[in-house]
């Protein structure tokens, strides 16, 4: 995992707690799908709502496309989160763009990728969030397995978990995110949106979210 730098992921960090797009809660944990208790809650699609933020995403993705991957061809989207941020990108690089379903269509052609790719064509992905990856590197799994040459990938935040970086060095994917939990945390903290007795369980739980709270 990269950044495009450092400030920017300061500044994307601070506007997500502004509109409430992350939300800190290490007293009362949030369940995620897996059971893992998180003191985290991210929803980047709040972005959307809001001009002066998702005009700041975007134009930080795209310089982080035009700095790490200039040879792009196409953007690709992973649904659903990832559909509209990669749509913005595509529209301002003036690029083709696609969505990578997370399963097939249930009817007509039971595409897995929705929009035109041809084989050998150089795509970026789309993403907004990335935990484990797991999701993230299915979509790029698919692209590959219908002939497509992809450079990497883009995403707002990464809760940077080791697993998530051997996840993507194992499928030999670049990984290139705005912002992160630990340019999160001095935020927070200036932001007084966390005390500083509560710094080190944030911290353990990034290094062990699978037992954290136990």
């Amino acid at each position: 995992m990269e950044i495009l730098d450092q400030s920017v992921a300061a500044e994307v960090a601070d506007q997500l707690l502004e509109i409430q797009a992350i939300r800190l809660q290490p007293q009362k944990p949030f369940t995620w799908a897996s059971g893992w208790k998180s003191p985290i809650y991210c929803d980047n699609r709040l972005s959307l709502s809001f001009p002066k933020v998702r005009n700041l995403i975007k134009d930080n993705l795209v310089k982080s496309i035009q700095h790490f991957f200039p040879e792009v061809e196409a953007i690709a989207g992973v649904a659903t989160a990832g559909i509209p941020q990669g749509a913005l990108l595509a529209n301002e690089l003036d690029l083709p763009f696609v969505y990578v379903r997370s399963k097939p269509k249930g009817h007509g052609m039971e595409n897995m990728i929705e929009g035109k790719v041809s084989p050998g064509q150089k795509v970026v992905v789309v993403e907004d969030l990335i935990s484990t990856g797991g999701s993230s590197l299915k979509a790029v799994e698919d692209l590959r397995n219908a002939g497509v040459d992809v450079l990497g990938m883009v995403a707002i935040f990464s809760y940077g978990f080791s697993i998530a970086d051997q996840n993507f060095e194992s499928a030999k994917v670049k990984l290139i995110v705005l912002s992160h939990y630990e340019a999160l945390l001095p935020q927070a903290l200036e932001r007084n949106y966390i005390d500083e007795n509560v710094l080190e369980s944030l911290t353990q739980w990034r290094r062990d979210p699978a037992n954290w709270g136990k």
